[in-house]
């Protein structure tokens, strides 16, 4: 796994041909138990790097187009699976927490629900006030410029412009984590501003 902007947070990639663009995971480092989001499968090198970080006690679905490799790795470590609430009836695999607009999963991790995505009730997540990440809505298929999902992926359109802009007034952003596309270390409110903007 990759070091990331922050000594307690990593992440593993697989590039994705038909999209031509990495698809991402994250691991928060810390006290009470680690938290990942969105894995993708692990390989052995990266399987044995999270072991060495002690493990992962939380697994965090942000839609069920990004199951991935969540119920191998529930699997082999025995970590609780969290899905977005609106998806429980139609959820690919069995949930242990379905988390609502505004829970805090664990403290300093708060979930925001977006609106009018591919999925209902996609989430993002807002790490200690500074790091946002995200599922599919919010993208950054080049370097430095967030983007969303194109219309015909939107149950809504509307309501995911909307969405984007909430996030975009949060204060104090400073890096943006996608699922899908390039990440942003530095300047997130900006780059989360321009794409409202643009919307």
């Amino acid at each position: 796994m990759k070091q990331l902007h922050r000594k307690d947070l990593f992440g593993w990639s697989e590039f994705n041909n038909e999209r031509n663009l990495d698809f991402h995971s994250v691991l928060w480092v810390r006290e009470g138990g680690n938290v990942v989001i969105d894995p993708l499968p692990l390989s052995e090198h990266d399987h044995g790097h999270l072991q060495s970080l002690g493990g992962v006690s939380i697994i965090v679905i942000t839609n069920s187009d990004h199951c991935r490799g969540a119920e191998q790795l529930a699997a082999d470590t025995g970590a609780r699976i969290f899905g977005p609430a609106e998806e429980e009836d139609t959820f690919p695999l069995e949930c242990d927490r379905w988390l609502f607009d505004l829970d805090e999963i664990v403290p300093g991790l708060i979930a925001y629900r977006l609106d009018g995505s591919k999925t209902p009730g996609e989430l993002a997540l807002l790490l200690e006030k500074e790091t946002l990440i995200t599922g599919d809505l919010i993208r950054c298929h080049m370097g430095g410029e967030l983007c969303i999902l194109p219309d015909n992926k939107l149950s809504d359109p509307i309501k995911a412009v909307h969405s984007v802009k909430r996030l975009a007034a949060l204060p104090g952003i400073k890096a943006v984590l996608t699922g899908d596309g390039w990440p942003l270390f530095n300047h997130g409110a900006e780059a989360l501003h321009r794409l409202a903007r643009s919307l």
